[in-house]
């Protein structure tokens, strides 16, 4: 059973998301937390195994919230729930530990499926997301990129995962078990330094390994 916290300053919205929960069997609701410093208590009460998280609160805001709650359940996995004008938010909660990202209008199905990724350790996001984090990445005052020293079969990896593609899916497209998959994730991470799933994805754009 997957645990999730539900963080949203809107009354309405959590009561969506908790409905949206319940519909299913693999994921329970522990409790829901109207801004960031209500998240973090109850992230320490409840130990959720995923976060659905809000950016834009009163009070404390979701990236602070987010690094709080990493810092003392570094298990737990922020997803957040963004909207399009969340622009010079995203990037700062991606620093702040969030494990993915997605908008606020995706599909039902694709939200459950986003929390069943992040609660396996995996990066999910929109693609319209990912296009703003790489376009921020990409403006931002950087050396220039040197590409990294990937095998061809990584290089696919990295590729696939830029698309958004799960371990799984990846394993199925390239025929290969998951734990090759995240044997190769966890080789980049490495070479390159990216420390999550995330940053690996918007290097992939970055590298032109897939359209953002």
């Amino acid at each position: 059973m997957i645990r999730v916290l539900l963080v949203d300053d809107q009354v309405l919205v959590r009561a969506g998301l908790r409905m949206l929960c319940e519909s299913t069997e693999d994921v329970v609701v522990v409790g829901e937390a109207g801004n960031g410093r209500e998240a973090v208590t109850l992230a320490e009460q409840h130990v959720p195994d995923v976060v659905l998280m809000d950016l834009r609160m009163p009070g404390m805001d979701g990236i602070t919230a987010t690094k709080r709650i990493l810092d003392i359940r570094p298990s737990t996995n922020v997803l957040v729930l963004t909207t399009f004008d969340d622009d010079d938010h995203v990037y700062p909660a991606l620093t702040a530990g969030a494990c993915g990202f997605l908008a606020k209008d995706i599909a039902p199905p694709e939200l459950l499926d986003g929390i069943r990724k992040a609660a396996s350790g995996e990066s999910p996001f929109s693609p319209a997301v990912l296009r703003r984090l790489v376009d921020r990445a990409m403006t931002a005052n950087q050396p220039g990129l040197q590409p990294p020293d990937l095998t061809g079969r990584e290089r696919e990896v990295l590729a696939l995962l830029g698309a958004g593609m799960s371990n799984a899916e990846i394993g199925e497209r390239l025929h290969v078990g998951v734990t090759t998959v995240k044997t190769h994730v966890a080789n980049m991470m490495t070479k390159t330094g990216c420390d999550n799933r995330v940053r690996l994805a918007v290097l992939a754009v970055r590298l032109g390994l897939v359209a953002a």
